[in-house]
Protein backbone atom coordinates (compact mmCIF):
# COMPACT_ATOMS: atom_id res chain seq x y z
CA UNK A 1 0.00 0.00 0.00
CA UNK A 2 1.43 3.73 -1.03
CA UNK A 3 1.55 6.37 1.23
CA UNK A 4 -0.69 8.29 -0.53
CA UNK A 5 -3.61 5.38 0.35
CA UNK A 6 -2.90 5.90 4.04
CA UNK A 7 -3.63 10.02 3.64
CA UNK A 8 -5.58 10.64 6.84
CA UNK A 9 -8.30 14.00 6.60
CA UNK A 10 -9.39 15.11 9.86
CA UNK A 11 -13.21 15.58 10.85
CA UNK A 12 -12.76 18.65 10.65
CA UNK A 13 -11.19 19.34 7.58
CA UNK A 14 -13.84 17.12 5.60
CA UNK A 15 -16.62 19.34 7.60
CA UNK A 16 -14.98 22.48 6.44
CA UNK A 17 -14.60 21.15 2.85
CA UNK A 18 -18.54 20.57 2.85
CA UNK A 19 -19.35 23.45 4.15
CA UNK A 20 -16.81 25.48 1.36
CA UNK A 21 -18.98 23.54 -1.43
CA UNK A 22 -22.07 24.31 -0.01
CA UNK A 23 -20.50 28.50 -0.37
CA UNK A 24 -19.08 27.46 -3.35
CA UNK A 25 -22.71 26.06 -4.97
CA UNK A 26 -24.49 29.19 -3.21
CA UNK A 27 -26.25 27.19 -0.99
CA UNK A 28 -24.81 29.36 1.42
CA UNK A 29 -24.47 32.95 -0.15
CA UNK A 30 -22.36 36.01 1.03
CA UNK A 31 -23.78 36.93 4.30
CA UNK A 32 -25.34 34.21 5.65
CA UNK A 33 -24.99 33.03 8.99
CA UNK A 34 -23.54 29.91 9.94
CA UNK A 35 -25.47 27.24 12.83
CA UNK A 36 -23.54 28.10 15.82
CA UNK A 37 -20.94 25.90 17.54
CA UNK A 38 -23.54 23.41 19.34
CA UNK A 39 -25.96 23.21 16.19
CA UNK A 40 -22.95 22.61 13.79
CA UNK A 41 -21.68 19.99 16.34
CA UNK A 42 -25.20 18.00 16.16
CA UNK A 43 -25.82 18.39 12.71
CA UNK A 44 -22.50 16.58 12.00
CA UNK A 45 -22.27 14.24 14.99
CA UNK A 46 -18.73 15.75 16.49
CA UNK A 47 -18.14 17.91 19.36
CA UNK A 48 -18.18 21.03 19.93
CA UNK A 49 -14.63 21.61 20.40
CA UNK A 50 -14.46 20.13 16.62
CA UNK A 51 -17.26 22.39 15.37
CA UNK A 52 -15.26 25.12 16.70
CA UNK A 53 -11.80 23.92 14.87
CA UNK A 54 -14.20 23.52 11.63
CA UNK A 55 -14.92 27.52 11.91
CA UNK A 56 -11.49 28.28 12.69
CA UNK A 57 -10.75 26.10 9.34
CA UNK A 58 -13.15 28.42 7.54
CA UNK A 59 -12.12 31.96 8.80
CA UNK A 60 -8.64 30.56 7.92
CA UNK A 61 -9.73 30.01 4.11
CA UNK A 62 -11.23 33.25 4.32
CA UNK A 63 -14.64 31.82 3.45
CA UNK A 64 -16.07 33.16 7.01
CA UNK A 65 -15.76 36.05 9.50
CA UNK A 66 -16.72 35.39 13.33
CA UNK A 67 -18.51 38.51 14.93
CA UNK A 68 -18.47 38.16 18.73
CA UNK A 69 -21.57 37.56 19.60
CA UNK A 70 -23.32 37.79 16.87
CA UNK A 71 -21.90 34.75 15.03
CA UNK A 72 -20.32 33.54 12.03
CA UNK A 73 -20.70 34.83 8.12
CA UNK A 74 -20.32 33.68 5.00
CA UNK A 75 -18.05 36.67 3.58
CA UNK A 76 -16.19 35.27 0.47
CA UNK A 77 -17.84 32.61 -1.73
CA UNK A 78 -14.84 29.95 -2.69
CA UNK A 79 -13.05 29.92 -4.92
CA UNK A 80 -13.56 27.61 -8.01
CA UNK A 81 -10.20 25.70 -7.89
CA UNK A 82 -7.65 26.96 -10.10
CA UNK A 83 -9.02 30.56 -10.58
CA UNK A 84 -7.06 32.99 -9.10
CA UNK A 85 -9.70 35.08 -9.00
CA UNK A 86 -10.80 35.53 -5.46
CA UNK A 87 -13.09 39.09 -5.55
CA UNK A 88 -16.11 37.89 -4.74
CA UNK A 89 -19.35 37.68 -7.47
CA UNK A 90 -21.31 41.35 -7.25
CA UNK A 91 -24.16 41.88 -5.19
CA UNK A 92 -27.87 42.25 -6.14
Amino acid sequence: MSDDAQEVTYEYVRIADVIAADIAAGRLPLGARLPGEQELAELHGVSVSTSRRVRRELVRRGLVRVLPAKGSFVVRTAAVEGSNDETPPPGP
